[in-house]
């Protein structure tokens, strides 16, 4: 599923500090690796005979948004239009926790109104994601 018809994006809260920003990245890209493994390619090795572990096949555009866009954005996905597509959402009752288990807790006991996204990476059909995401500015 890594080919010309596919896309993968994080969008991110525009307002958050450098730190939280790279955390939520961070955060995103090992639950996209680890649900879209075929976005990473094979150990290669340099001609000193070094090994590099793969690394992301494509390019990978980090977006910005307000909390409200995505939340918006995150309803959409929910819809059926875009059901197929692999949504990773990340929330400030997540980065709030310290342990797994805690997250797991205190997410289940929140409503959607209860907390705010900080990003999401969404991955699948390029023109659905487009559809979602083709109008965002990228975040810099």
């Amino acid at each position: 599923m890594t080919n010309f018809k596919t896309k993968c994006v994080l969008v991110i809260e525009e307002h958050l500090s450098i730190g939280l920003i790279a955390n939520t990245a961070a955060v995103l890209g090992v639950t996209l690796g680890r649900f879209a493994p075929e976005l990473v390619g094979n150990k290669v090795v340099d001609q000193s005979g070094i090994e590099h572990m793969g690394i992301v096949k494509i390019p990978i555009p980090i977006l910005k948004g307000s909390t409200t866009l995505l939340q918006e954005l995150r309803d959409k996905t929910l819809t059926e239009p875009f059901s197929d597509l692999l949504v990773i959402d990340f929330s400030d009752t997540a980065q709030g926790c310290k342990t797994y288990e805690a997250y797991i807790s205190k997410l289940q006991k929140t409503s959607k109104c209860g907390y705010n996204y900080l990003g999401l990476g969404i991955y699948g059909d390029k023109k659905k994601v487009n559809r979602l995401t083709g109008s965002l500015p990228l975040l810099r």
